[in-house]
């Protein structure tokens, strides 16, 4: 196995991670804090990494001020806090498979607002996965999603694709002038500020010496492995195999969130999850596949 395909995959277990490491953080941390701290850690470590990589400190044009500031809020700012919020609620391998969506809806609105070609293979692999999330959301009692027995948790999840597809669209539009790992360094300062203000009134600073180790372990973990180094090796990724092959090992988040959680957690893998997770997966292959 080459070097970029262990990166690539070694990123789908970081971000599979990033379930378990939210589910117990989001424990006994508000939704504000901790998504606060996430991209403060984040911020930093990318400040050090684009040093490195870029050898200065990139600058944005004014045109790009108003994009930039958004990715921060839909990305980085209203992402993460449905996510706490989403986890403090339903499990870890469920919450996975509904964000596992993404590139479905990235794909379907890309069509709408880019131009971008939908194929017959592309169409079957949105209709698969879609169906792959209702079997988790509903946890196989399809007639349940029509008589309210869908929870808040779901939704919270729901709106961190919501969050993470805006995030892309707009993204899409900076990437020819801007490097994605310059894009991802400024949404999360633009993040992290929005942040600060809730965190505040949420107590993020009088309870810092509160926080177990556990809880400082996760939260670094989603700082520095879910956000700085996933994000790098990805686009790297990007850059020596190119999007549409680097995506594929996308398909591996949702699998390792389920094994992991299971392990760590010790959250039961039912029937549903199972079929909703090879649905999913599946699904995603196939919008992702050139032909």
């Amino acid at each position: 196995m080459k070097a970029i395909h262990l990166k690539l995959l070694l990123t789908a277990f970081f971000w599979g991670g990033t379930f378990i490491a939210g589910r117990m953080v989001a424990k006994n941390m508000g939704p504000f804090s901790a998504a606060f701290i996430r991209f403060v850690i984040a911020s930093i470590v990318l400040l050090v990494i684009i040093q490195r990589m870029e050898g200065n400190f990139p600058r944005i044009k004014r045109g790009q001020i108003i994009p930039v500031m958004l990715l921060g809020l839909t990305g980085i700012c209203l992402y993460n806090v449905f996510f706490f919020k989403g986890l403090k609620i339903i499990g870890a391998g469920r919450a996975a498979i509904i964000i596992a969506t993404n590139p479905i809806f990235i794909s379907l609105l890309s069509s709408c607002f880019f131009r971008e070609r939908l194929t017959r293979l592309k169409v079957f692999g949105i209709i698969i996965s879609v169906l792959g999330a209702v079997v988790v959301i509903s946890k196989g009692d399809l007639s349940g999603m029509f008589q309210g027995q869908l929870g808040w948790g779901e939704g919270y999840i729901f709106c961190c694709v919501l969050s993470w597809v805006a995030f892309s669209l707009i993204g899409k539009t900076l990437i020819p002038d801007l490097s994605p790992l310059v894009l991802i360094f400024y949404s999360s300062v633009v993040g992290t500020v929005a942040l600060f203000g809730p965190a505040v009134v949420e107590g993020v600073f009088q309870n810092l010496g509160n926080y177990s180790l556990l809880e400082w372990a996760g939260i670094l973990y989603l700082g520095i492995f879910g956000t700085a180094v996933g994000f790098v090796w990805y686009y790297e990724g990007i850059m020596r195999l190119g999007p549409s092959k680097a995506s594929v090992f996308i398909n591996f988040v949702p699998i390792s969130a389920v094994v992991l959680a299971f392990f760590i957690l010790g959250e039961p893998v039912t029937p549903s999850l199972v079929i909703g997770t090879v649905f999913v997966s599946v699904g995603v292959y196939l919008t992702h596949k050139t032909i």
